[in-house]
């Protein structure tokens, strides 16, 4: 899937990855996708009140594991059209 910027936050737990996911929202021009791959379980609750908190479009998630057998969650968010 096609994105704009790309925002890692593996290792990161609670609330952490949602802070820098709102900071790199904020800086993308409406409309324009960020991929974000995470390792925490919450972050997919998380990102999907966010966007619909602030009118963002959750595009796709996916979940895939690394070579060390941990779970990596990847998630494409569109910022909303001004």
């Amino acid at each position: 899937m096609e994105f704009d910027e790309a925002l890692d936050t593996t290792g990161l737990v609670c609330p952490e990855p949602l802070m820098l996911v709102r900071n790199a929202v904020r800086k993308l021009a409406a409309s324009a996708v960020l991929r974000i791959i995470a390792t925490d379980p919450t972050t997919e609750r998380d990102f999907q009140h966010f966007c619909q908190f602030m009118g963002h479009t959750l595009v796709a998630s996916e979940q895939s594991t690394d070579a060390s057998g941990h779970t990596v969650l990847s998630f494409w968010i569109q910022k909303k059209a001004s």
